[in-house]
């Protein structure tokens, strides 16, 4: 099987399709860090291994279901003369999931902690979260799936591809999730980038294509201007 990844066309796809499964994978880091920011300490970096985990697992399932995959996309049904399909109406229910989730955590990050009452950390069931890890792991791993199956033609490239993506993101999901975390603008800024990526899997559901180059691009700008705004507040405050 490996043989098909030591050419130099070969080790050219995996090399792109390990960074472009990486890119993909940021939303479902930052998805699992909102997630495991409501469990108690000592449940979070077990949440964060079994979500990561139950990603690759699921994708490279997806991977060697290919045939299955293909027939996702046949019609199922009509609603208004749009034919919906498997993989529309998974993309569909995940997007909706995401905004109404992103949206519900901006509204307590940035309503209830203005109030005037003492807040009370409630925790939130870890069998909810990974419940809810899950399902998010689905809608993302078909996207992944679907990139990966377009730029790579042997399955070997794409389960080595998967692999060395979940790897390096099982290795650096900690730091990200602390720092997400640890700086409430960025969470709220992490918040809407899902947001966001819910109303594109919502549109794509519903066959309004938008390139992910020109959510992406957005997302690294709006980035970008945080990080400035962080390091002039740290800079501040040393003065």
């Amino acid at each position: 099987m490996l043989e098909h990844v030591f050419s130099s066309d070969s080790l050219f796809s995996l090399l792109t399709l390990t960074a472009m499964e990486l890119v993909l994978g940021i939303d479902n880091i930052v998805f699992l860090s909102i997630l495991i920011a409501h469990l108690p300490k000592e449940q979070k970096q077990k949440a964060r291994y079994i979500g990561l985990s139950l990603a690759m697992i699921m994708r490279i399932f997806l991977l060697l279901t290919i045939q299955f995959m293909m027939r996702l996309d046949n019609t199922l049904f009509y609603v208004m003369n749009k034919g919906l399909s498997g993989k529309d109406l998974i993309l569909l229910a995940g997007g909706i999931f995401l905004i109404f989730k992103s949206s519900h955590e901006i509204f307590l990050k940035t309503e209830t902690h203005d109030q005037g009452a003492p807040q009370i950390n409630k925790h939130a069931s870890f069998a909810f979260v990974i419940a809810q890890i899950v399902m998010i792991d689905l809608v993302f791993s078909i996207d992944s799936v679907v990139t990966a199956v377009g730029m790579a033609q042997a399955l070997s490239i794409m389960i080595v591809a998967t692999l060395l993506a979940m790897l390096l993101m099982l290795i650096f999901s900690g730091s990200i999730s602390h720092f997400v975390n640890q700086h409430p603008s960025m969470k709220v800024l992490a918040l809407s980038f899902l947001l966001l990526i819910g109303v594109m899997l919502v549109a794509d559901a519903m066959g309004q294509h938008i390139a992910k180059g020109y959510i992406y691009t957005a997302m690294c700008f709006s980035f970008c201007v945080e990080l400035i705004n962080l390091r002039k507040k740290i800079h501040t405050r040393s003065r």
